[in-house]
Parts: C-alpha cells; structure tokens; sequence
C-alpha cells in the first residue's frame, strides 16, 4: 500500500507554528502528557510517516470514566499491532481495547493516504452507531486542526466518514458492496450465534469485498463450539500449532487472556480462596499460567458476578473459551459447577451397574442416544451416541455392540411420547418395531410447561458426572442448548432454539423427566406399551 505524503506536507506546514488554541487540545491533557503532545505538534516528516507514532501520538478517546484522554496503545493491541497479519481472527477477554484500536488504525489509514475504504460489522445497529460516533468520529473532530484540514470531511453522517482523499470509514450491520482495503468484524461470535443470516451474509459478502492483499480484522468472545467464528480459530490454531506458513489468505489466530491485562488485580488478603478456585488455579500452572495472588483474587470476585460467565467473557485459555456456555444457553451455570468441581472427568464402566438409555427420535432429524449409570445418588453420563439417516435397526446395532464391547447390562429405555406413533411407510409404530428388535421403551410423556423439563435437567446435572471423551457430542449439545433469540425486541424467547444441539439436550431431558422427576406427570402415565383399543389403566 503506497503512503500518501502529500497530507504529510499540509499538516507539517501548519502544525510548526505549535498549538494555536486551546481549543486544540485538553489542557489537562497537554499538562499531564506535554512531551508527547508537543511531539505531535513538532514533529517531521519521519514521525508522520510511522504508524506506531501516530497511533501513540495524535489520537484522543474517552476512558472507562468518561474522560478525554491521549490514545497509547497498551499491552494487547501492541501485541497486535506487532503480529498484524493480512487475516488476523482474535479471541479475546472483555475490555482489552480491540476494537479501540482497530478503528483507529482504519481512521489512520483514511487519514494518511488516499483512495482507502474501510468497513465496521457490529452485530446490531445500535452497536454500529456508537462504535462510529465514539471510535471513528470522536478522534477525528480531536485531530490537530492542520491534520483535518488536509483531510476534510466532505459526507458526514451517523454511519460514514468519507474524507476529501477519497478516503472513508463507514460501519453496519452488513457491508456487501465495494471494495475495501480494511475490514472489521465485531463480536463475529454472537453474530454467529444469535444472527446465523448475518453471519452467512458476512462470510458470502463482506469478506468477498476485501483482497487477499488487504486487511481483516475479526475479534471476538467464544459463543460455543458452533459457527462460522469457532471454525476460523479452530483452523487458524490448527495452522499455528502445526508450523505451517501462513499465506495472505490464511487467518492468524491471536488469543489475548484476562490475567495479561495488569488491571485485573485486587489486594490478595481481601479476598478468601475456596478448594475449587485453588485447584482451578493449580490446573493453570499445568499449563503454564503462573498467577499471582492478587490475580487471583481479582477472578475469585469477578466470577461470583459473572458466575457461568466467567470463562466466556474471562477465559485463560483458548480451549476453556470455547468449552464455555454461550449467551442464552439454558444450562451454563451447571456445566460451569460440573467443570470447577471437575465433574466433567474420565468415569470408568462398571459392569455390574445396569446401564439406561435416554433417546430423541428424529425423522430427517439425528436420531440420539445416551448411557447412562447411576451408582447411589450420582448419575453418571457414560457414552453418547447420534447419527442420522438409518432406520431403527442401526440404532439397537450400537445398543448390542456397547453389549459386546464393555459387558453392558442393560436397564430401562426412555423414549419421548411420540415413540407410540405409526410409521409412515409401514404402518407399525416405533414402539412396536423397537420390541420386534428387543427393546421395550419406557414412553415418557411430554410435559406442559417445557421449562419444568429444562429444570429438571438441571437438578440432576447438579449430581451428575459425565465422561467428556465419549460423550464430547453430547456435552456440546447441552453447553450449545439456548434460548431463541428475537432479533425485533433485541432479547432472548421463552422456548428453546430448536438446531443441531436440540437433539442431544432432549433425550438427556427425557431422562431427566422420566426417570427422577415422576411428579412431572401422573405415576400412571409412565408405561411401557401404548393402551389397546378398550383397555383402560387400571386393567392394564
């Protein structure tokens, strides 16, 4: 990309002469940061011509406090500023300044050269507006009067800055059109998540407007193991792990934790450590991560506010990132229990505990199924299985090759009510076809209200164990489970989101529903075999 030289001239003409106003800069800001601001005033052609200058010298923005300060780039985005690559994919903690930072790079970029195109995607509107007022337009009305000048804004409106180079700036919700030569993606985990049209409009449009050559910024936190952010950072950790050389159209992961932010302390002797904190603490010395006590603190407290938060808005490692619950996942704050009281374990088979199923049944749908042990109060989850596109011959297959395979003896069976319907092709309902294969269901009848099923669940995942290996698919359903989302009020629905992570949570809430909580339905109600015509309970 050729630097543009000619607003080098203009600003250094009119900046030599010094600050001509008060106007110009804070003056609190000019007394508490004089020597780098008078730098900025003073400075020549070669201070002007580096990025990293400028970026630490001529910008202003609004602090946490609502305060005008002087932009430095601080330890994350100097991280990224050094390892910037053409495609960079960055999972990140809250608060770090990404998008700070790459808005002013882009703002850099219009200003000092010409002809450049830059584009912001923010998950809603509204996030748009004020990334663009606060990020873009802000440190723009505070550059030195001789820089504006030679960049004049010439269209100006809540969502564009487009400057008299030929150059601008603009923000949305989508950016199909044109040609950039920057491209930001926001939050491009919840677009994933919440706004799944959104997310397929940015990876068919807007990343189709940006040349190998030219750069993308993608940032985000972790929204679950699904979705088109997940699968950039899988792929670009893949490539990083291996070694192998990163061609322009390659993406760069850069992960940037909480405990590298020096402001996440607290006093140590303030805050107690509980037995599960401690040994999540000694778990990260295994990988490295040396805290310090008041680091440690700090996360103590954060997590009792952010509770089944705390690992996706705070991980400590990229994995951990991911194997949180996502926005509006129904059973977060348990699975986020079950990984501090290390519940999500290896569990050995015990052959002389009967081993139940719990399925969902689907037509084009995947059929699902899991084993489950239940040794005193504990429920351990001991195998998954889920596939789709057979008949219910396969299914029973796995049943007898568990058998074969691990000695399972097998307990009872739990269907949801539909497994009593007919067959389309045959006529025979698939209660009847599973006998005729040597399975007798338990029908366990559909709830009123699903949120009693959902509460059910997560009383027994309080005392449940489950292996994360075999039942990995599994466990990504639950921590995937969630509510809809509605995009015109902007919050989540009452009901389920009925996808791919559907399946595996039902069948486990059939369990639930059917084997613990019987006051959910009529004692009479759970039966292995559907009512013959004039056959009534009590003859039954």
């Amino acid at each position: 990309m050729t630097q543009d030289t000619s607003i080098q001239d203009t600003s250094i003409q009119d900046t030599s002469t010094g600050p001509t106003s008060a106007t110009d800069t804070d003056a609190s800001i000019a007394a508490e940061n004089a020597p780098a601001w008078e730098g900025a005033w003073g400075a020549g052609v070669d201070a002007y011509s580096d990025p990293r200058w400028r970026l630490n010298n001529l910008y202003v923005i609004t602090d946490k406090d609502g305060r005008r300060i002087p932009f430095r780039m601080n330890t994350a985005q100097e991280a990224l500023f050094e390892g910037m690559h053409n495609q960079n994919i960055i999972l990140k903690a809250r608060q770090r300044g990404f998008t700070t930072f790459i808005q002013l790079l882009m703002l850099d970029a219009c200003v000092f050269n010409s002809n450049i195109r830059a584009g912001t995607i923010a998950h809603t509107l509204a996030d748009a507006q004020v990334i663009f007022r606060d990020k873009v337009r802000y440190p723009y009305d505070n550059l030195p009067e001789g820089l504006k000048a030679a960049a004049p804004v010439i269209n100006d409106n809540a969502s564009e800055l487009l400057l008299g180079n030929n150059s601008g700036i603009r923000v949305g919700t989508s950016l199909r059109s044109g040609t950039l030569q920057y491209l930001h993606v926001s939050e491009y985990g919840k677009i994933c998540a919440k706004f799944p049209d959104k997310a397929r409009e940015v990876r068919s449009g807007a990343l189709n407007t940006v040349d190998k050559e030219q750069i993308v910024f993608i940032e985000s936190t972790a929204e679950g193991q699904d979705g088109h952010f997940f699968e950039l950072c899988q792929a670009a950790r893949s490539r990083r792990n291996s070694g192998d050389l990163l061609t322009p159209m390659d993406f760069k992961f850069h992960f940037s934790p909480w405990w590298e932010d020096e402001r996440y302390v607290l006093p140590a002797n303030t805050v107690a450590i509980p037995p599960s904190y401690a040994a999540y603490f000694t778990r990260l010395e295994g990988c490295g991560i040396q805290l310090t006590d008041e680091q440690r603190a700090w996360y103590v407290k954060k997590s009792e506010q952010q509770q089944g938060d705390m690992v996706r808005e705070f991980p400590s490692t990229p994995d951990e990132a991911f194997e949180a619950a996502i926005e509006g996942a129904y059973y977060s704050e348990q699975l986020a229990r079950m990984e501090l009281d290390r519940r999500l374990t290896r569990i050995p088979i015990d052959p002389a505990i009967p081993v139940m199923t719990a399925w969902d049944l689907g037509f084009n749908d995947a059929n699902t199924i899991w084993f489950i042990q239940v040794a005193g109060l504990e429920i351990r989850l001991i195998d998954y299985y889920e596939n789709s596109g057979h008949g219910l011959e396969h299914y029973v297959g796995e049943l007898n090759r568990r058998r074969e395979q691990h000695g399972f003896i097998y307990g009872d069976h739990y269907f949801p009510h539909d497994v009593t319907s007919n067959e389309l092709s045959n006529g025979r309902s698939r209660f009847d076809t599973l006998v005729g294969l040597g399975v007798t269901p338990v029908a366990v009848p559909r709830v009123h209200n699903i949120n009693d099923g959902i509460n059910a669940v997560r009383r027994m995942l309080s005392r449940a164990v489950i292996d994360p290996v075999r039942c990995e698919r599994g466990l990504k359903c639950l921590r995937n489970y969630r509510k809809q989302w509605d995009d015109d009020r902007g919050t989540f629905r009452d009901r389920p989101l009925h996808n791919w992570a559907s399946h595996g949570a039902d069948a486990f809430r059939t369990f639930a529903q059917g084997y613990v909580e019987q006051s959910l339905v009529a004692p009479r109600d759970r039966y292995r075999r559907p009512l013959r015509k004039g056959e009534s309970w009590e003859s039954a």
